[in-house]
């Protein structure tokens, strides 16, 4: 395995996401005037705020598991050499964590850094994404009654395997034609 790069704090997608909020920032100042602007920029602030401790919390929880679960280990159960239950294992992962997106993607960096594979890591995001028990529990069956979320649940279950799948398959594809013959 190659060793792992540091990526820089201020990428690309920072000076894009940097760039577009300060165009829109400028853009409400103008139209709008400094009190509907400073009230937006008040309330984004308190949703920082709010946000976080939770995303650092996950970056804990992320490198945490990455410290008890030894390397190995997870390359075994989640590796490009797991197969089909290494991509079930991560899926039924995705499936039952009751957490958000400042939990489930560092964990998911995490496992990749700890010895899994794009394809598990893919799996384990789309299964949270599409199949999330927690979220079935509280906000679809209110709506749409256990019958609907069974039947969506099973109509959907494939969904997490078959990325995962795909992107086993191309990461192969793409680490053979970076080698060369």
């Amino acid at each position: 395995m190659s060793p792992h790069k540091p990526r820089s704090h201020f990428d690309w997608s920072f000076w894009v996401v940097a760039s577009l909020s300060i165009g829109c920032g400028l853009v409400v100042f103008w139209q709008e005037g400094a009190s509907v602007f400073f009230s937006v920029f008040e309330e984004d602030l308190l949703i920082f705020l709010a946000i976080v401790p939770k995303v650092i919390a996950g970056t804990l929880i992320g490198a945490l598991v990455r410290l008890l679960v030894a390397r190995e280990t997870i390359a075994r159960w989640l590796g490009s050499g797991s197969g089909l239950k290494g991509l079930l294992i991560a899926c039924l992962a995705g499936l039952l964590i009751p957490a958000g997106p400042f939990t489930v993607f560092p964990l998911a960096g995490a496992m990749m850094v700890a010895g899994a594979d794009a394809g598990a890591a893919i799996a384990f995001v789309t299964g949270w994404l599409v199949l999330g028990v927690n979220r079935a529990i509280v906000w679809e069956s209110p709506f749409f009654g256990l019958g609907f979320v069974g039947l969506r649940m099973l109509a959907s279950f494939w969904v997490p395997l078959a990325c995962g799948y795909g992107a086993r398959l191309l990461q192969h594809r793409f680490k053979d034609r970076d080698q060369g013959p």
